[in-house]
């Protein structure tokens, strides 16, 4: 048998080979659940799909933001095991209440819900990678335990972004919009027995972290707010972070009513172009790698922002090839700025 390239090392180790697959199912349920979405908003709205998408966002940014250092802190103080499992379940119930959706409000409050139980898996699931995974368990792939893992997931995190739209827009062609949403709820049942099969409890080995009163809160945030924002170079990258974060943004929220509204399309279409967008952030991904040099940062977060630019303005011209190529631009641009989660 030949030997593993070093990205796949950390799967030599079973348990977290299984935490893994249960992540990549997990991701694959998240591009069906998007995409669905985006049809599904399209389907009640038409052309009132892109502020139904925009709401929905919105919601799962502010909840990203409220609840994820919560989520840290209880992740540290309960059984990891038990929370990825009942975020699973919980997820999965909500999943199959959106083919029944017949108003925007409903898909506003099933939003709500399914990223609270997400944004409490996911930093638990990242917490969780030290207990099962040991830097000498692998030391051929030349570096530590974090650094594979991290590698790892975010190829798994590209390929998944060229692949799950273009599987998901495929299978609402032949199965329905509504009932997409079936096989999404399958993928959560999956990981939460993936999961369910781990050996024994997942709980922190280390001490709980003192309580912090919100005098020592309120410290940080002014330290932080004050090292953001007191370097000129620092200002100029969140600057062109947020011009490619709203760029990124609008692509997730306007293509589904671009795709079939403007240019009369189906659903496998949507699909290919989402996946044409995760395909340059692939490449992107690949030719960028991890070691990217700090003087190197400014230069990128530039170009990226140009590439976005560039391939947004000329969309209201663009046929189904056009949009292909330009959203393919997009997506290098997208993950050529080094702050994103690409």
């Amino acid at each position: 048998m030949g030997k593993l390239p070093p990205i796949l090392h950390c799967l030599q180790n079973r348990l977290f080979a299984q935490l893994y697959l249960a992540q990549t199912i997990n991701l694959l349920g998240d591009a069906l659940t998007w995409v669905g979405l985006a049809l599904l908003a399209f389907d009640l709205a038409r052309e009132g799909a892109g502020v139904i998408l925009a709401g929905a966002l919105t919601l799962r940014v502010t909840i990203f933001v409220l609840l994820s250092p919560v989520a840290g802190a209880i992740a540290d103080r309960y059984d990891r095991k038990r929370i990825m499992i009942f975020t699973h379940l919980a997820r999965l119930g909500i999943i199959c209440l959106f083919p029944w959706v017949t108003e925007a409000w409903q898909i506003y409050g099933l939003v709500l819900g399914l990223n609270v139980f997400n944004d409490f898996f996911t930093p638990t699931y990242t917490a969780t990678i030290p207990l099962v995974t040991k830097n000498d368990e692998y030391p051929q792939a030349g570096g530590s335990a974090a650094a594979s893992r991290f590698a790892l997931s975010s190829a798994t995190y590209q390929l998944l972004g060229v692949l799950g739209p273009g599987l998901a827009g495929s299978l609402a062609a032949f199965v329905g919009i509504r009932n997409i949403f079936w096989g999404d709820a399958l993928t959560f049942l999956i990981a939460a027995v993936l999961i369910l099969t781990l050996p024994g409890k997942l709980l922190a080995n280390s001490a709980p972290q003192p309580v912090r009163t919100p005098a020592q809160i309120g410290q940080d945030i002014a330290t932080g707010t004050q090292c953001l924002f007191g370097d000129r170079l620092i200002r100029y990258a969140l600057t062109m972070q947020l011009v490619v974060s709203l760029a990124g943004a609008g692509i997730l929220v306007n293509t589904v009513g671009y795709v079939q509204g403007v240019l009369n399309l189906g659903k496998i279409e949507y699909g290919w172009v989402m996946a044409a967008f995760g395909l340059g952030a692939t490449v992107a991904s690949l030719g960028l790698g991890n070691g990217q040099q700090q003087e190197k940062h400014i230069i990128l977060t530039t170009f990226g922002a140009v590439l976005m630019t560039l391939a947004i303005l000329p969309v209201p011209m663009a046929n189904l090839q056009g949009l292909l190529v330009l959203w393919a631009v997009a997506g290098i641009g997208q993950c050529t700025h080094p702050n994103l989660d690409c």
